[in-house]
């Protein structure tokens, strides 16, 4: 009986993690899965010994003052696996928690798997090297990344992107802007600040003043505000309030959000990929934390002129980014309205992101359980 330990990072990491396990369940019946993991990946089969929630941590600042917490978790979680010797370890995503924990593993001879590329094309690219030492095999999600991979030692497989075998290749707009119980024939926007606290601390002020701005325009408009947990619900609630304007806050439902929208405003990361699956049009805003902004500037962290997915992907600024003191509200509220306005633009928009949509569906969790088991087969 095939023993396969897994360690995710987050509640996507979850996700994938519980959609890889079913995949591994196809090939391998009576395997025993086993590690971090949460909820959707408990209810896949597997036995968590402790939960995703417990690395959840992100920012260069803000990971300091929980490092030791980590390490400590790391140490014993080493010490449990290369006693218990799996036939594989697969780390998902949580890049600076794994790649440590499979370099100790893979030195003592246990196969590992690294599920999601980091961002080394963008961010750190150092850490390819590193990546290369922890790792047996990589599994990339987007399809440029095998090629950044080649000058190291490291099996790289592309495997598609997880998100875009969910989504479906025309959006139901019109079906879910019922669903919401919203006007099919007044424009709807998104307003999405992100999905952590400091993120949403950051960039809801800025976010929900252009809204402000935009209905006083354009007092058709109709603004959706979904948010990742009851927590931030509570508090986006509150502080919409203080707005005196008419915005809808949803408790999750973030897919229903975009895809009744007519543009998104909308932080940095997987939801921009997911604004391109819905083909919207988006305005992107960032802000680092003070300190994080210093340290990316001063050691050249960054190494693209884009730092959102749809941009990257497609080799070229098809959608506005507003970073650090770019990030206004006049200018979200100027960039929402140009695609409001200028309808080629948007269908020349949809067009290419249905295009990259087709390339990324691949079945990616079928894939990446092939992709390991072609790995124990070789072992």
């Amino acid at each position: 009986m095939k023993h396969i330990a897994l360690v995710a990072g987050e509640a996507s990491g979850d996700l994938l993690g519980a959609s890889l396990i079913q995949s591994l369940k196809r090939i391998y019946p009576d395997a025993r899965f086993s590690g971090i993991g949460g909820d959707a990946m408990r209810l896949a089969g597997m036995d968590c010994w402790h939960h995703c929630d417990e690395l959840a941590v992100m920012g260069l600042t803000e990971v300091l003052k929980d490092l030791p917490r980590l390490l400590g978790l790391r140490r014993r979680l080493t010490r449990r696996l290369i006693k218990e010797r799996p036939d594989c370890m697969i780390g998902i995503d949580a890049p600076d928690f794994n790649l440590g924990l499979e370099r100790q593993l893979k030195q003592q001879g246990i196969p590992t798997v690294h599920y999601v590329s980091p961002s080394v094309w963008a961010w750190r690219p150092k850490r390819a090297a590193k990546i290369a030492n922890s790792c047996d095999l990589l599994l990339a999600l987007l399809p440029f990344e095998p090629e950044f991979y080649k000058p190291y030692p490291v099996n790289v497989s592309y495997i598609g992107h997880p998100l875009a075998d969910e989504y479906p290749i025309i959006p139901d707009t019109l079906g879910t802007r019922q669903a919401l119980s919203l006007d099919p024939k007044r424009p709807v926007v998104a307003i999405m600040p992100g999905s952590r606290r400091s993120e949403v601390k950051r960039l809801s002020p800025d976010f929900l003043s252009a809204a402000q701005r935009l209905h006083g325009q354009r007092p058709a408009i109709q603004f959706v505000l979904p948010t990742a947990n009851q927590s931030l619900y509570d508090q986006l609630k509150d502080q919409v309030r203080e707005c005196s304007m008419p915005v809808r806050v949803l408790l999750g439902q973030s897919r229903q959000a975009m895809t009744a929208s007519d543009v998104i405003m909308l932080a940095s990361g997987t939801a921009a990929l997911e604004g391109l699956l819905c083909k919207k049009p988006m305005v992107v805003g960032y802000r680092l934390s003070a300190m994080t902004h210093f340290i990316v500037r001063s050691f050249k962290m960054m190494t693209v002129n884009h730092f959102s997915l749809p941009n990257v992907l497609a080799d070229t600024p098809l959608i506005p980014e507003l970073m650090q003191h770019d990030l206004t509200s006049e200018g979200l509220a100027a960039e929402v309205l140009k695609w409001l306005d200028d309808a080629p633009r948007r269908h020349a928009l949809e067009l290419t992101f249905d295009r990259i949509h087709k390339q990324l569906r691949c079945d990616s969790s079928t894939q990446a359980a092939g992709a390991i088991s072609q790995l124990l087969d070789d072992r």
